[in-house]
């Protein structure tokens, strides 16, 4: 216990955002990262509850700093009003680990047990603090970005893979109050949040790439770990995610679904009450453990 709250408040609480008057002219790097978890949403715009709970992402997202980054994946089901081909490829993956996925909105963080409905985020937390426990080595990774004529260019910087075997670097880009199309069905406001629409894949026991799905470019020079690159849209505000994890070959054959690590750099706004209240979550939360911890000793 004693570890664990050391772990969570030593570690860095602010995300890597970067405010919207960034121009990115010179690159912007993440620094070294690894420690963040991912925790894919799959969700619909079609679903009234989900409509309820995109607003509060956000707000999730700054309590917990660096330690998590929230992907929201919108299915390919005719109704829905995205429907992006990054997220049905997503999905497929998701899938593969669970199959019974078919309820929205559903959080799993890692891989994990999936987690259904309004009320489900308090499970997701004790997920989030099971998974960092169970998780002690991470691969380092760092990325940065710079503007292009025609969008944004992520590269990697350096990575040092745990393994490489059965192994890929993907890079994830979502974007922030994404205008939902005038197609489908709709039954929220005119946004949603967190919304995948870009993705690639690089496959480090090949150096090659798997997968380039709704993005400008991919490129990698047969190494991936030091020269994987995408290029992506202008979105007035997004956020590019960085994940050492098992390929889908790997998983399908009975790999562990909780990734090595990921990194997050998020370009958007956010406010200063939330981000000074990150270091109160935390402290509240060991709190809380501490006294848990002490009634089941008595």
């Amino acid at each position: 216990m004693v570890y664990l709250c050391a772990l969570l408040l030593v570690e860095p609480v602010s995300a890597i955002i970067v405010q919207l008057d960034q121009d990115f002219t010179t690159p912007v790097s993440t620094g070294e990262g690894g420690r963040t978890l991912l925790v894919e949403e799959y969700t619909a715009t079609w679903c009234s509850v989900c409509s309820e709970v995109d607003p509060e992402l956000e707000t999730v997202a700054d309590s917990h700093g660096s330690r998590i980054a929230i992907v929201a994946l919108h299915p390919t089901d005719g109704d829905d009003a995205f429907e992006p081909a990054a997220a049905a490829h997503r999905i497929e993956r998701m899938k593969t680990v669970n199959p019974s996925i078919a309820s929205t909105p559903t959080f799993v963080v890692e891989g994990g047990t999936p987690r259904g409905g309004y009320e489900a985020w308090q499970d997701v937390q004790r997920d989030i603090l099971n998974t960092e426990l169970e998780r002690q080595k991470v691969t380092p990774l760092s990325f940065e970005v710079q503007a292009t004529d025609s969008g944004y260019k992520a590269s990697v910087i350096n990575t040092e893979p745990l393994t490489r075997n059965g192994t890929q670097l993907t890079f994830l880009v979502v974007q922030h109050g994404a205008e939902v199309p005038e197609r489908g069905i709709n039954v929220g406001g005119s946004t949603r949040d967190r919304v995948l629409l870009g993705t690639a894949e690089c496959n480090l026991e090949t150096g090659t790439l798997s997968a380039s799905i709704g993005l400008l470019n991919a490129t990698t020079n047969n190494t991936c770990s030091a020269d994987f690159s995408i290029e992506f849209p202008k979105y007035d505000s997004w956020s590019v995610i960085l994940v050492h994890e098992h390929t889908l070959d790997a998983l399908r054959n009975g790999s562990e679904p909780m990734s090595y690590g990921a990194v997050e750099m998020a370009h958007r706004s956010r406010s200063v009450e939330q981000s000074s209240n990150a270091s109160w979550v935390l402290i509240g939360l060991c709190a809380a453990l501490s006294l848990v911890a002490i009634g089941r000793k008595k």
